[in-house]
């Protein structure tokens, strides 16, 4: 399948590139997806909630009162659960919330996430670009020109390039990538996934 090369003024630069099949033209799998998805979800999350349990709350281990006689339950000490302030049953404690995935895996689950954008055609491919100085109106008017200010943009890029994220930063639904950098979930929420061509050529050698 061949795209045509825009410019960042969104008109045609006359040059077209193949995209590979064994990248752009795979039969999704979606199990694949979910699995790569779901394991980038659960990494984001820092497992490092906890409570005190009643072993650990501050105060006194005294008898409140006496065992029998009074009419109503027996307590122990101030730290119990069903006091207010004292510990809590079963709380959550630190863990880790990370899934194992197998490489191969991972690798069919991007290769279908960008199938599925081809096919729906959300992907663009753009000229090599560079700013100065970050100036978000620059980077925005590049989205205007593309006709994808009102999606939820990507753009893929060979490398780290510090203008054009802090150009791309204050803008919503905007996000500046590199291909190493470019995730399975990345890539199935986005409405317009635009390479740049260098980039193009980075993910089509890896794979």
């Amino acid at each position: 399948m061949e795209l045509e090369v825009l410019d960042i003024k969104g008109k045609g630069t006359g040059r077209k590139v193949q995209l590979d099949k064994d990248i752009f033209g795979v039969e999704p799998n979606d199990h694949a997806i979910y699995l790569d998805v779901k394991q980038y979800l659960a990494h984001q999350r820092q497992g490092t909630h906890k409570t005190k349990e009643r072993a650990e709350v501050k105060g006194s281990t005294r008898k409140i009162k006496r065992q029998k006689g009074t009419g109503t339950a027996r307590f122990g000490d101030i730290k119990n659960p069903i006091f207010r302030g004292g510990g809590r049953t079963f709380g959550p404690r630190p863990k880790t919330y990370t899934i194992k995935l197998n490489k191969k895996v991972k690798e069919l689950a991007r290769k279908s996430a960008l199938s599925y954008k081809v096919k729906n055609n959300q992907v663009i491919i753009v000229q090599d670009f560079s700013l100065d100085q970050p100036k978000t109106r620059e980077f925005s008017d590049i989205r205007k020109n593309l006709k994808v200010e009102d999606k939820k943009s990507i753009f893929v890029l060979n490398e780290r390039n510090k203008n054009v994220y802090l150009s791309s930063r204050n803008l919503p639904n905007s996000k500046v990538v590199t291909v190493s950098e470019l995730s399975t979930y990345d890539i199935m929420s986005a409405s317009a996934l635009l390479f740049v061509e260098s980039s193009l050529d980075v993910l089509q050698k890896k794979a």
